[in-house]
Order: structure tokens, then C-alpha cells, then sequence
């Protein structure tokens, strides 16, 4: 259920401003890669490389930080519907 719903999460990562944008799921997939034309047009391969992971980590960093934000949430909802049995 939580892979299903974290499917369904958009997180995105940019870099220098827009240049490069990734987007990906709440399941660390990357979706799609987005580069300015503009910028591509005048970069080098290593400055689009270096971009590419900055942008790529910030992606999984929103990722995981809605991923544990979820995992958190449905230990709750679990712990919560436990607490009849113990008296709560």
C-alpha cells in the first residue's frame, strides 16, 4: 500500500537555478531528466555531468524524506489501532 501511494508522489531536484531538473517518485525513481536547451548548448560535458548529480540527489533526498514521512505515518495508524488491546 505505502509503495503503491509513494508511486503516486512527484518530488523533483533542480540545479543553478533550473538548469537541469529531475523528477522522480516517492519510491526513488527517477521519472524524468530535464535540461535548459540553453544551458546544454553551452556546456560542457562535465558541468552538465556535475549538475545532473546535484540535481539527481536532491530528487532522492525529497524522496526519502516523504518516504519516511509515510512509513512514519502508517506506523501510527498501526500503533494506533493496537492501543485498544492494551488498555488505551
Amino acid at each position: 500500500e505505502i509503495k503503491k501511494r509513494l508511486d503516486a508522489i512527484t518530488v523533483s531536484g533542480t540545479a543553478e537555478g533550473g538548469k537541469i531538473t529531475v523528477i522522480a517518485n516517492g519510491n526513488k525513481v527517477v521519472q524524468s531528466v530535464q535540461i535548459d536547451s540553453d544551458f546544454l548548448a553551452g556546456a560542457d560535458k562535465e558541468e552538465v555531468e556535475e549538475l545532473l548529480v546535484v540535481a539527481i540527489n536532491k530528487a532522492m533526498e525529497q524522496a526519502e524524506n516523504i518516504s519516511q514521512s509515510e512509513m512514519a505515518a502508517m506506523t501510527k495508524d498501526m500503533l494506533g489501532g493496537l492501543g485498544g488491546m492494551f488498555g488505551k
